[in-house]
């Protein structure tokens, strides 16, 4: 007997861990259909600095939820979810199979777990929190945060004003840290049997190298051109949450003289690296999935046979 619940596959891992290319061979060989797990791609015409496939890749193999809204716009986890679960579900009645994809783990977090019933904002609190930022910087938050929740500020950038200023908006006005609230999702199961697949980096060094050739490679490939147009074309500041992902922020600092030019790059390559262990954090503490290891010559060969034995349970259940 088919079981009842329709099959389903997440992809995720750290940036730089070859996601994409997995997704897109498994794609070739199996009835699945992409859906971006990314906070990033959800950005219209911010191409090459969230390494959105291109327009040939995306013709052979749609993406669900990428160019979604403009950079001037907000996206949540709790719109990721409504989204996602939207495109699973049509994905599923056309006979295919969704496969989800991305480094954006609080997304997969809220899409299997669901979203806490959070205190509503509290508008004397953010306009606190954003003179404290004005006066001491959000790295400073950042660290009082740590002291509150550490939980939640290991999973954060000290530059994450959005959420650094949530989070502590909530402990504020509760007096009970964002991980407590989090810790009571409802835990409704999705209505499909999941396979979660996790790319691991067991060599960091080399992680850390694939991040470098990259953003060196999205310079060449004219990211700072890119972040010229988006300015020229949208009304923008650098506390958007599109402008504050990782390589955009670094190149606008730069064109506007808030960082030396010549500390571009590495700033970008720190943040990268620095994003990408805070990926592998959710990765470890947050997942019950199967880990491959990102470097492995036969990842694709690995996981596709994992896929293939999956897609046969389901059709034997």
């Amino acid at each position: 007997m088919a079981s009842p619940l329709p099959p389903a596959i997440l992809l995720m891992g750290p940036t730089a861990s070859g996601k994409t290319a997995v997704a897109l061979a498994l794609a070739d060989r199996f009835p699945v259909a992409l859906i971006s797990v990314d906070s990033a791609q959800v950005y219209r015409d911010m191409d090459i600095g969230t390494a959105k496939p291109d327009a040939a890749t995306l013709a052979r193999h749609p993406h669900r939820l990428i160019d979604l809204i403009s950079p001037e716009e907000s996206y949540s986890a709790a719109r990721f979810r409504a989204d996602a679960l939207a495109a699973m579900a049509d994905i599923s009645a056309s006979g295919r199979v969704p496969l989800l994809v991305g480094g954006t783990m609080l997304y997969f977090r809220a899409l299997i777990q669901g979203l806490a019933e959070l205190p509503p904002a509290d508008a004397a609190v953010r306009a606190a929190l954003d003179a404290e930022a004005a006066e001491r910087g959000w790295p400073a938050l950042h660290a009082e945060l740590a002291l509150c929740d550490p939980g939640t500020a290991a999973r954060l950038a000290p530059r994450d004003g959005q959420r650094i200023q949530r989070a502590l908006e909530v402990f504020r006005v509760s007096g009970r840290p964002l991980s407590d609230w989090h810790a009571q999702t409802t835990g409704i199961p999705l209505p499909w049997r999941l396979l979660s697949l996790g790319l691991r980096a067991d060599d960091r060094s080399e992680l850390h190298a694939r991040i470098a050739r990259r953003f060196d490679a999205m310079l060449l490939a004219g990211l700072e051109e890119e972040l010229t147009r988006l300015r020229a074309r949208y009304t923008l500041s650098v506390d958007l949450p599109s402008m504050r992902s990782v390589g955009y922020r670094q190149v606008w600092e730069a064109q506007d003289g808030l960082i030396p030019r010549q500390e571009m790059r590495d700033r970008g390559i720190y943040a990268t690296r620095q994003l990408a262990k805070r990926q592998m954090t959710w990765l470890s503490n947050s997942f019950a999935c199967e880990t491959f290891d990102c470097l492995a010559p036969d990842l694709i060969d690995r996981i596709a046979r994992r896929t293939e034995a999956f897609l046969a349970d389901q059709a034997r259940c």
